[in-house]
């Protein structure tokens, strides 16, 4: 504790790293940049950069035809966009790293163990994580007040929420510099505390989950069931819809993780989830899950 009120004060975030060029790295990363922010997009996989700055780009080029964005806005979010084939050069100058790599634990704690020995010692290490534990991956650094989640949802440019993990040692003048971005890139910031999957993750899946054992009973058609959560409950969208979009192997180890940590029957997947997955039907990605998308 005299440790941290002795250190000096949060440095003002203006760049950002991010760690992963997927889907939600590169919404994270258009997202940054449109807010004002300077960005490096790291990835090792050189595809996955040129992927992600060609999506970037056309998504910017689709704010500017809808007038949410002037085309000299669009030619200078660019400008600040830079890439990164390797993490040690991607994060050396930046106040803030925002991990987006797949829901794997030791991949991230490996991360994390890198962004603690390569990031500038003020920098603020964010994941994006939906499930894992965010107090786990801080162990893997030297400076676990500065590690906070910061879980975005997919279209990440589009959907308003950001969910922010406070775990143990999380400090407040971290929880606020996250605010601060999350205002700054136009979300609506909720504070959580570093429970299995949080509270977006948890209420989310127990309802993807109860939608599919519906299914698997015969209740009703995917049509019917999700129609019954969008015009019964106002839900944006149906469960099992959204299990297709966030992709049913994404879900399933979200599921197992939390049956696992809080030993309840109510996340343990269903046989029809395990099979699909196994299948490869894994939903909109694969073109194939409880909707066909391939057309």
């Amino acid at each position: 504790m005299d440790r941290l009120l002795n250190s000096p004060p949060m440095r003002e975030i203006e760049s950002i790293a991010v760690i992963g060029a997927g889907t939600m790295g590169r919404g994270i990363a258009q997202s940054a940049v449109t807010a004002g922010y300077r960005v490096v997009l790291v990835d090792a996989d050189a595809g996955a950069l040129d992927r992600g700055l060609a999506s970037i780009g056309e998504g910017l080029a689709k704010l500017v035809e809808k007038g949410k964005l002037e085309a000299s806005q669009r030619e200078a979010a660019l400008a600040r966009l830079t890439t990164a084939g390797t993490l040690a050069i991607g994060v050396k100058q930046v106040d803030c790293v925002i991990e987006a790599v797949p829901e794997l634990f030791e991949l991230k704690v490996r991360i994390f163990r890198d962004l603690d020995r390569n990031a500038p010692s003020h920098a603020v290490l964010a994941t994006n994580t939906s499930s894992l534990p965010v107090g786990k991956l801080a162990e893997a650094t030297r400076r676990p007040e500065l590690v906070v989640g910061m879980h975005f949802f997919n279209p990440v440019p589009v959907m308003p929420l950001l969910e922010l993990v406070r775990a143990e040692k999380t400090s407040e003048e971290t929880i606020a510099a996250a605010k601060s971005i999350a205002i700054r890139l136009g979300k609506d910031p909720i504070v959580v505390r570093d429970t299995p999957g949080f509270a977006t993750s948890r209420l989310g899946v127990l309802l993807g989950l109860e939608a599919i054992r519906m299914l698997e009973q015969g209740v009703a058609s995917p049509e019917d069931i999700d129609k019954a959560m969008t015009l019964g409950y106002k839900h944006p969208m149906g469960p099992l819809r959204l299990s297709d979009l966030v992709g049913l192997d994404v879900r399933l180890a979200i599921a197992e993780h939390l049956h696992r940590e809080l030993r309840s029957d109510a996340f343990k997947p269903p046989e029809l989830m395990r099979r699909m997955v196994a299948e490869g039907k894994l939903g909109k990605k694969s073109g194939h899950g409880f909707y066909r998308w391939d057309a």
